[in-house]
């Protein structure tokens, strides 16, 4: 017992004693940031769903279905079920049959930028700027991150954002704060040059998830890491 953990905390300090850049290669969380926040080749995104893409993928072509005869019942392929979209739908006026279609659902945004992005929610005490320790364990993927040989020839932009409660003056000086907030613990806790890094607060400009004022939402109240470029 005394073996297992004296062995397992040496592996602990052995994790932590690690360069940011060594633990990167250790962290799932932050091999998926390097992912997302690295640009694919020839300038496209990587694993980022964009607001307003447009997906050029074919739709697979829709079964054929035969011309109703009149007087006969139109009959239906072995297997399937009547229940749910495309099932066939009574016409009122004529008596025949017609297939109905699937409401088509908006795709979920996971950021609210068309370059290489990721989202992350920081939790901030109410109208605070300072990191809770909650926010400090989400940032530790990043900062380990940005500190990886596979971003290091990258600069980034830190947003801040806020939800709709409050007025908009103040939701963009506490966005402004909180993006500056992150960018200082990034730099002093992981080592990111400072000339890599720039803060700005947009404050409610730019919702994730469009909400009326004076809406609280987790989602809204997140810190934005955008990749700008060499």
């Amino acid at each position: 017992m005394t073996r297992s953990l004296l062995l397992a905390g040496a592996a602990a300090l052995a994790f932590v004693t690690m360069t940011p850049s060594v633990q990167a290669q250790s962290d799932p969380a932050a091999l998926s940031l390097i992912e997302r926040l690295r640009p694919q080749a020839g300038g496209q995104t990587r694993g980022i769903r964009v607001p307003g893409a447009v997906d050029n993928t074919a739709p697979a072509p829709a079964p054929v279905q035969p011309a109703p005869i009149y007087g006969q019942q139109p009959t239906q392929p072995a297997g399937t079920s009547v229940a749910g979209p495309g099932a066939p739908t009574a016409n009122p006026t004529t008596g025949t049959s017609r297939p109905t279609q699937a409401v088509a659902r908006p795709p979920v945004r996971e950021t609210t930028s068309d370059a290489p992005s990721a989202s992350i929610t920081v939790t901030f005490a109410s109208g605070s700027a300072e990191l809770t320790p909650d926010a400090e364990r989400a940032l530790a993927p990043l900062g380990r991150a940005l500190s990886s040989q596979d971003l290091a020839g990258f600069r980034f932009r830190i947003e801040g954002h806020t939800d709709t409660v409050g007025s908009a003056a103040l939701n963009q000086a506490l966005s402004e704060r909180r993006a500056a907030a992150v960018r200082e613990y990034l730099i002093a806790k992981f080592g990111v040059a400072p000339d890599r890094l720039v803060a700005i607060g947009l404050g409610d400009s730019q919702l994730l998830v469009p909400t009326p004022p004076q809406t609280s939402n987790a989602r809204n109240r997140r810190v934005q890491v955008v990749n700008i470029g060499s």
